[in-house]
């Protein structure tokens, strides 16, 4: 395996992060982040924070890894990047709502992610429903929201200087070669968790309501799925074409078919795509 150290990057080119100089930043009487531990390398965050979940970590406790060798997306579908050339992280959340809104997790990091590069790299990033961030049609970054133990963890990986030859798939992109204005990852973080924590005490405060906090109309708003005409990859190969009208109260994607609306929650769903 490849070491961080051994990277054929600088230090000067890819920088690592400062542990201390994250918490200093971030964690604070009050705050929702409680302790910010950068490792130089581990299998996956969200599996090492879902262990400190089942151990009665607090809530607030994020995971930061220079190097993932087994990170994952959803329906176990690989996440790689190399060293330091990326965000990936974890978050640990125990959100005190009803856990029919709870859905709303990962649409809501996604949003708080997509709104932090967007005002700090000053790149069109839209949301793919459920949790991809995209520029154009590529992705740049992923969401994965598990649980564990009562709580969830929400693990993001987030292409920061991948070069071209260095994405895993052709679909993929980074921010240096969308031309963010920003490719710094430790202001990138400190925005990007900054951005959680006020959607996630706003919704919260709402029991969970996203309307009452206006995370739906925020979240629309920045929709790359909601009004375009899809394809939805359904267990079993079976498929449903149709026309995304919306996202429902409980974070379910709305689909009009010619037989009507459908509403699709995370786990029915495989792929969705452009018709």
């Amino acid at each position: 395996m490849e070491n961080v150290l051994d990277s054929p990057y600088t230090d000067l080119e890819r920088p690592p992060l400062s542990q201390a100089a994250l918490n200093r930043a971030l964690v604070r009487p009050g705050g929702l982040w409680s302790s910010l531990t950068v490792t130089e390398r581990t299998g996956s965050t969200n599996a090492d924070l879902a262990q400190l979940a089942r151990d009665g970590a607090r809530e607030g406790a994020v995971l930061i890894a220079e190097l993932q060798l087994a990170g994952r997306g959803r329906l176990g579908r690989a996440w790689t990047a190399p060293p330091r050339a990326g965000l990936t992280f974890s978050m640990l959340l125990r959100p005190a709502v009803p856990p029919a809104r709870q859905g709303w997790v990962t649409l809501l990091v996604a949003l708080a992610a997509a709104s932090a590069v967007r005002r700090l790299a000053g790149v069109e990033v839209r949301l793919k429903w459920p949790n991809d961030l995209l520029v154009g049609e590529l992705k740049l970054a992923g969401v994965l929201a598990e649980r564990a133990e009562g709580a969830v963890v929400v693990g993001m990986g987030l292409n920061v200087s991948v070069r071209a030859e260095e994405l895993p798939v052709p679909t993929a992109t980074s921010l240096v070669l969308s031309e963010a204005e920003c490719a710094d990852r430790d202001p990138l973080l400190r925005a990007v968790l900054r951005e959680v924590e006020s959607h996630y005490r706003d919704w919260v405060a709402a029991d969970g309501d996203a309307d009452a906090c206006g995370l739906r109309s925020a979240y629309l708003g920045m929709s790359a799925t909601v009004g375009r005409d899809v394809r939805v990859e359904l267990p079993g190969e079976r498929v449903l074409r149709g026309v995304a009208t919306g996202v429902d109260a409980a974070g379910h994607l709305v689909v009009r078919t010619g037989d009507g609306e459908q509403t699709l929650s995370v786990g029915d769903v495989v792929h969705v795509r452009p018709a």
